[in-house]
């Protein structure tokens, strides 16, 4: 049996498990260590160890439940209610303002947690309803959420670009970084589009006349209360990126300051304390053994051969370009979105395509941040893509599928007009970085 046959039947045996309903990290680490097992007997099981002790030493990987803590934290001492509040009365009496203003809560709820899930719930529950009250039109709002709530995969913190670190040998910092400005300017795309479609629609996103009527006096307390999280980031990321402080210890620092301010303002309990503790140990787990079990499948795609075989297959045998090989990547990412989600897809592909990626000369800083924009896209693309079903879930009923399908369809216009522009400029991602780690 060829080795290039048994990397695909490894490949076809891990996405049937997948579609059993199989915990992600099960069916990964399970297809690993059979596969180890029966290549090379009981030497395999040192690929798992070997793995684990790999993941244990990996000394970034403590930002992870820092940044958990902190997104929980700020989100159930409900911090976030003051920011759209905040974002009500500033930006209400514009056209789409309050549109407008979601986009800008989930760019900090995304510095708060990095997670879509967390910006899809909170968007949900406190920005939809209130859009919805104010006449805004269900379409686009729902829209909004959606392509809002993305972004927490792309701006630091970051979940799936740690996830991603670790997988392609690659320092988080300068992840982070790199995702910082698209991530930025796609915030940026989405609040433009919004901008110019209420200017010439108006009724799709009224404009609300009572939030002249607040006083200045609450204004001002208003703009001080929603800032708070933005003043606990730069609290964090301002000392690490003058090199003050490693990147554990801004995770630390954004940790403390989280858990202070929700004190101070008397929004701590300890039965809030115990949830937040017990969610970050959660989703913490869950991502260890996700990595855990991506090492293990890639010491044994590795052992194969099956990244020579890939890089044979396309350059020689087909006599594909660099560029043509990343456009056909990127397309497997959105096909395998409409039903995986980003971690599934990372620790499925990652083992091929980084290596891969490396290989035809390309900057893997750069590629984590094309592979985060384009599972961002998967993530909204129909018929199964992972936030059309959350959204589904946490709508009210007046909100149907074929109105959250019809929804996304200009923002991920946008998002691919936005991955386009990454690729043609790689300096947008990369000039960041470069800047902070030239200067250390």
């Amino acid at each position: 049996m060829s080795q290039e046959f048994i990397a695909v039947f490894m490949f076809a045996l891990m996405m049937l498990m997948l579609f059993t309903g199989q915990r992600v990290f099960a069916a990964i680490g399970a297809v690993a260590a059979i596969a180890a097992l029966a290549l090379w007997g009981t030497g395999g099981q040192d690929i798992p160890f070997s793995a684990a002790m790999k993941l244990m030493k990996w000394y970034p990987l403590l930002t992870l439940p820092m940044f958990i803590f902190m997104g929980y934290v700020l989100s159930e001492s409900r911090l976030a209610d003051d920011l759209y509040r905040m974002f009500h009365v500033w930006m209400g009496p514009l056209n789409g303002g309050l549109a407008i203003g979601t986009i800008g809560l989930m760019v900090l709820v995304s510095a708060m947690n990095g997670l879509s899930v967390a910006g899809m719930a909170i968007g949900a529950t406190i920005a939809l309803p209130e859009l919805l009250r104010r006449g805004y039109d269900k379409i686009m709002v729902t829209g909004v959420i959606q392509a809002g709530s993305s972004l927490g995969i792309l701006v630091p913190p970051s979940v799936v670009l740690v996830l991603y670190a670790m997988i392609a040998r690659q320092p988080v910092g300068q992840l982070w970084l790199a995702g910082v400005v698209p991530g930025l300017m796609m915030a940026g795309m989405f609040i433009l589009y919004i901008w110019i479609r209420c200017r010439f629609q108006p009724y799709l996103g009224p404009a609300m006349k009572d939030a002249n009527e607040v006083p200045r006096g609450e204004k001002l307390r208003l703009l001080g209360a929603g800032l708070l999280p933005l003043a606990i980031f730069a609290a964090m990321m301002v000392p690490f990126v003058n090199g003050w402080t490693s990147l554990v210890e801004s995770s630390a620092i954004g940790a403390l300051a989280a858990l202070a301010a929700s004190v101070l303002k008397r929004r701590m309990t300890w039965g809030i304390f115990t949830r937040c503790v017990r969610q970050t140990l959660a989703i913490t787990c869950m991502f260890m053994w996700i990595i855990l079990a991506a090492l293990g499948f890639g010491a044994v795609f590795d052992g194969l051969g099956a990244v020579r075989a890939m890089e044979n297959l396309f350059i020689q045998q087909l006599g594909l370009g660099p560029w043509t090989i990343l456009v056909v990547m990127q397309l497997s990412f959105i096909l395998m979105g409409t039903f995986l989600d980003d971690t599934a897809m990372l620790v499925i592909v990652a083992p091929l395509y980084v290596p891969l990626v490396g290989a035809l000369g390309f900057d893997l800083i750069w590629y984590g941040v094309l592979y985060t924009v384009t599972t961002q896209i998967a993530y909204m693309t129909p018929p199964f893509g992972y936030n059309l079903f959350l959204m589904r879930a946490m709508a009210p009923p007046e909100i149907g599928l074929g109105d959250i399908y019809r929804s996304i369809i200009p923002f991920v216009g946008v998002m691919v007009l936005a991955l386009a522009i990454i690729m043609a400029f790689p300096g947008i991602a990369l000039w960041l970085p470069d800047l902070v780690y030239g200067n250390q």
